[in-house]
Order: structure tokens, then sequence, then C-alpha cells
């Protein structure tokens, strides 16, 4: 979709950032507001894994640490024929801070698909359950 290209390009630009020595899974993302500012992140590994953080919430984290609270959109692009959608974590991080906004999955070879954040993460836990 036209309306995406310039998120995916981004995710595709910040996933060659990646520090991913242990796994050499590369991913990227780019999280953007209604005013069309772009938040992009990529995946930071760590030797326990446990401490790694996905492409998806570092990009959240630092549009969130810059004072942003309104998300229309992200993309994931990774270097994978079938395309990655968010890890489970990222789900619950995304549905928090993003509600229920479009997710652009899209790998290196231009391939993409689209879906609303409640088709990846249905009946979510958030604070209408507290």
């Amino acid at each position: 979709m036209p309306e995406y290209d310039a998120l995916v390009a981004a995710a595709a630009k910040v996933r060659e950032n990646a520090h991913a020595k242990f796994s050499n899974f590369k991913v990227g993302a780019a999280l953007r507001t209604p005013s069309g500012k772009v938040y992009p992140g990529c995946n930071i590994e760590n030797a326990t894994f446990g401490l790694t953080l996905c492409a998806e919430r570092v990009a959240i984290f630092k549009a969130v640490s810059e004072g942003e609270r309104k998300f229309d959109a992200i993309a994931v692009v990774a270097d994978t024929e079938t395309l990655t959608p968010p890890c489970g974590a990222c789900r619950q991080i995304i549905w928090e801070f993003c509600g229920d906004i479009p997710v652009i999955l899209a790998n290196l070879q231009g391939k993409t698909e689209t879906f609303r954040m409640s088709q990846l993460f249905p009946n979510p836990f958030d604070s209408t359950n507290l």
C-alpha cells in the first residue's frame, strides 16, 4: 500500500543497525504518529537472549520517551521469505501503547501484508481487565 511505503522503507533502513551478532536475525520497525513523524527501531540482542529487545519495542519506547502518545501504524521488516509478525511480548506492548493500529509486515524482497493489531492479538489484556 503506497501510504505505508515510507514506513516500510524506514524499517528496512534501520534494520541494518540491528545488533544481532548471536542470531544474525536482523529486524527493523518503524512507528508512525498521526502527524507523520516516524520512530525507527531495530532489535538489540544480548548474550542471555532474555534481555534482548525487539525492534518493535525499541521503536515504541523511543517514541514514548520523546513524549509521543498517539500512533497510527507500525511496519516490521525482516529478511525472511515468510513475513515475520511481532512476538507475543511485542504484541502486548503494541496493544498497550498503540491500540488497534495497522501492522505492516514486509520482507526485503518487497512482499508486504497488513493486519489490524486486533487480528494479531485478539482478546488482549489491557487496562479494561484491571
